[in-house]
């Protein structure tokens, strides 16, 4: 990958992020599908510093061999955040810039959401992050939108097809469904057959139906208080998080309570994350449940006839997204779940095709939402189930303040300046907390791969203090733990963390194994995972004994299960740091994201619409008007 690479000229302190992303020129994308051997037609061009890479790339390389497969999660985090994003470009850009090999990084797309809100974009950060750095955290190439316009005409289709049938008979909406051609015949089209099947019904013309029949296929009887589909928008609004619709005068008086969720939210961007394929993406949508029938039957989008059309919007959105890092090496970014109600990894299909193009002794690096118990524990059990691939690494990120946090110091408040205990030596106090680091790594040693703990260094932290959490993870099982500066220096700072992600790849001894076999009960299922945290039991509401009955009737207790609980703690308080034993995990709903393909229980309330703090990021995002360069993006 030689002539790709940039080398970074770094300067002390380190500048922001944007001031850092606008003083790299970024090489023509086409320059880094090459080096890819990607050749121009697997890949559509979007701007200069773009390229979707298509499907077809995956078909043309089949007896290709994988290059090694790492995940990157981290320890329970501070609310500040640990640098995951940055420590998965900065091992990435050491492994291309400075060892050689092939490697491919594979990032979830952020949410315009958090970017102007209080988190700021998600590219990385310092000397080691995706550019350009705007266009990444912005519309990059239009999925998120894609995903707004598929979800909110599934909501449209959902409230309309209620409103049509309170009015009609049942032989008027059969009439209506399956109007007549010009030679006045009648006739169901390709997903009218898909409901025909699921009814056990196999007529092949409208006319052959009894009444009977005509009322099970022309009438959903939707019941609105079963309905979960919400419709989505990629902005933090906390307005909208409780809505009522239908208040026209043409609606006649069909109100119904509804919100919003941010866009990444939305189911179809878990269906993109986990897809496989076209074909695999058109029966994911199409048997996306967004309610029960008041007979307690499951609705779904092909039964309201709007699966295929669903698809057609994400045609484009399946393809990931080429971008390049600070020193040439190439990322694909695709899909950006939410890490609590679902898995929180990027796509199926991006790995899948990194892979392929880095080849044996390659490396692909993917990032895991959130800490290692949800991050991690989700790429093992839901994406690596479906996808059937087999990592060989998996990173720890750690760092001293979020150490010294578990091992008893002050809180850590975004936007509040931190303790002076974070910002002087206290051995103790890190050493206490490495209690929390020692469950990731335990637990993550269990699916069968080795694990290498990455020490993301700041300026504040002292000799004894890394040394202290380089040996508290060995003796805690860890492959190898390395003191990484890349934030400061690039790729040359995470070159050790290089080195030893490749020794533990070429090192596994054993197969991937999972946490829990699918093939029990869904409350097996959580109690399995719910152990790993440290909990002694689960306790579970009415609502949730409820659902559970429901979906294992309708026949979805075979789905893996998606825990939707804080990152801030293994269990379900927020504010108990370290590593917590002994609690019981309070279930307090169970939902289904059936088409995606898991079920999620919800421990505790979790927030799918963030709000605007008073101060939110988008008062520092300007634009350059002279040379149209965005300022101020963080």
């Amino acid at each position: 990958m030689g002539k790709t690479i940039r080398k970074l000229e770094v300067a002390s302190p380190v500048p922001a992020d944007i001031d850092i992303a606008n003083s790299v020129e970024p090489l023509h994308i086409s320059q880094i599908a090459e080096e890819l051997n990607l050749s121009p037609q697997h890949y559509d061009l979007y701007g200069k510093y773009k390229a979707k890479v298509l499907l077809s790339v995956l078909d043309e390389l089949q007896g290709t061999g994988d290059g090694y497969y790492v995940v990157v999660g981290g320890i329970t985090p501070t609310p500040l955040g640990e640098g995951k994003s940055t420590t998965t470009v900065g091992l990435c850009q050491a492994m291309g810039a400075f060892l050689d090999k092939k490697v491919v990084t594979c990032l979830r797309q952020p949410s315009q959401g958090p970017t102007f809100g209080i988190k700021g974009g998600a590219a990385g950060g310092g000397y080691s992050q995706v550019i350009p750095m705007d266009e990444f955290n912005l519309h990059l190439t239009g999925d998120i939108h894609a995903i707004t316009a598929a979800n909110n005409l599934m909501a449209a289709a959902i409230d309309t097809r209620i409103f049509h049938e309170s009015t009609q008979s049942d032989k008027a909406l059969l009439n209506r469904l399956c109007p007549p051609n010009k030679e006045g015949q009648r006739s169901f089209n390709d997903i009218m057959f898909r409901r025909l099947k699921k009814l056990g019904i196999s007529k092949s013309k409208p006319e052959e139906l009894t009444p009977a029949e005509v009322k099970k296929f022309a009438r959903l009887d939707i019941d609105p208080d079963s309905i979960t589909w919400r419709r989505v928008m990629d902005v933090n609004d906390r307005f909208l998080r409780k809505i009522t619709i239908g208040q026209g005068p043409d609606e006649k008086g069909m109100v119904r309570e509804t919100g919003f969720d941010i866009s990444v939210a939305s189911e179809i961007m878990a269906v993109l994350a986990l897809t496989t394929s076209l074909s695999d993406m058109r029966e994911r949508l199409g048997k996306m449940v967004i309610g029960n029938s008041k007979a307690g039957d499951p609705i779904t989008a092909d039964d309201l006839g709007v699966g295929g059309a669903l698809t057609v919007l994400m045609k484009d959105a399946i393809n990931p997204t080429l971008m390049q890092t600070l020193e040439g090496t190439p990322v694909l970014v695709h899909a950006g779940p939410f890490a609590n109600i679902a898995h929180g990894n990027s796509s199926i299909v991006a790995d899948k095709i990194a892979l392929k193009l880095v080849g044996p002794g390659g490396f692909v690096v993917t990032e895991a939402g959130f800490g290692a118990d949800i991050g991690t524990e989700k790429f093992m059990n839901i994406k690596c189930r479906y996808s059937g691939l087999t990592p060989q690494c998996a990173v720890i990120v750690a760092t001293i303040r979020a150490l010294k946090m578990h091992g008893g110091g002050p809180e850590v408040v975004a936007g509040k300046p931190l303790d002076r205990a974070y910002v002087t030596e206290n051995v103790s106090l890190v050493e206490a907390g490495c209690i929390n680091l020692a469950r990731h790594i335990s637990n993550t040693k269990a699916y069968g791969v080795n694990v290498v703990v990455a020490v993301n260094k700041f300026s504040t932290d002292s000799e004894a203090e890394l040394n202290a959490v380089r040996s508290a993870a060995l003796s805690a099982g860890a492959f190898d733990a390395v003191i990484c500066t890349h934030h400061a220096h690039g790729g040359k700072g995470a070159v050790d963390l290089g080195v030893a992600v490749q020794k533990a790849c070429e090192n596994v001894t054993q197969p991937l194994k999972f946490l829990y076999p699918l093939d029990v009960g869904i409350k097996e299922k959580i109690e399995a995972i719910a152990k790993s945290y440290g909990a002694s039991g689960v306790e579970y509401s009415e609502q949730a004994e409820k659902q559970i009955e429901m979906y294992s009737k309708q026949g979805f207790s075979g789905l893996p299960i998606c825990m939707a609980k804080t990152q801030y703690s293994f269990s379900h308080n927020a504010s108990e740091k370290g590593a917590p034993s002994g609690f019981v995990l309070p279930i307090r709903d169970v939902r289904g994201s059936i088409g995606a393909g898991f079920i999620y229980p919800l421990v505790g309330t979790m927030s799918t619409m963030p709000g605007l703090p008073t101060r939110p990021c988008f008062y520092d995002i300007d634009i350059d008007t002279a040379t149209g360069r965005v300022i101020g993006l963080s």
